[in-house]
């Protein structure tokens, strides 16, 4: 069993790393046109952050190399990418932006986890702390498309409850009784104007 679990773990770095590399065409894009144009640096400054993470993880963790080792890999292939931006963007504003988030982000935030884990937590208390972030990261970096998807799936549900009724009553006529309590009903009933 616990060469299985190894073998799904090798397939799933090899995924991770081809999720790493799904961006080279953007940024083979904006070395040829010298500018990041409307890309943003966030998705690339948070994913570095992520791939820190899961590498300190991966490091602290006893027996997770793979873990470490992908994600080692994805930050270089993320730093790469941040570089590119940084070197790229059209305007200072937009590198003083991409500056600050980083420092914030991939500075800031790393090293204080870092610091807090390493001061104040030992043990399984440190490596959960450390897994927890990790978790939370994920969830915020790949859940948020879920704001656009609830009510594009709302709207697809409403839209195809409307096709199965007009599916049921596209070619129903209405009943002789109905249409002729209507017209009697139209008849009787004065017209209030207010």
């Amino acid at each position: 069993m616990k060469d299985l679990s190894f073998y799904v773990g090798v397939i799933g770095n090899i995924i991770s790393v081809l999720m790493f590399l799904a961006p080279v065409r953007t940024f083979w894009r904006i070395i040829k046109h010298r500018s990041t144009e409307e890309f943003q640096s966030l998705p690339y400054i948070c994913t570095l952050l992520n791939s820190s993470l899961w590498t300190y993880y991966g490091i602290t963790r006893p027996g997770s190399y793979l873990v470490a080792t992908v994600n080692g890999f994805g930050i270089l292939v993320e730093a790469v990418y941040v570089t590119l931006f940084f070197i790229y963007a059209p305007t200072k504003a937009m590198r003083a932006k991409t500056a600050i988030i980083f420092g914030i982000l991939d500075v800031g935030f790393l090293g204080a986890a870092i610091a807090a884990t390493r001061l104040a937590l030992e043990g399984e208390a440190r490596i959960d702390a450390i897994g927890f972030m990790c978790a939370g990261l994920n969830i915020i970096m790949y859940a948020s498309p879920l704001s656009a998807m609830v009510p594009n799936g709302t709207g697809f549900l409403l839209g195809t409850a409307q096709l199965v009724l007009y599916a049921i009553y596209r070619n129903a006529k209405p009943s002789k009784n109905a249409a002729n309590s209507m017209e009697e009903g139209a008849q009787h009933e004065p017209l209030i104007i207010s």
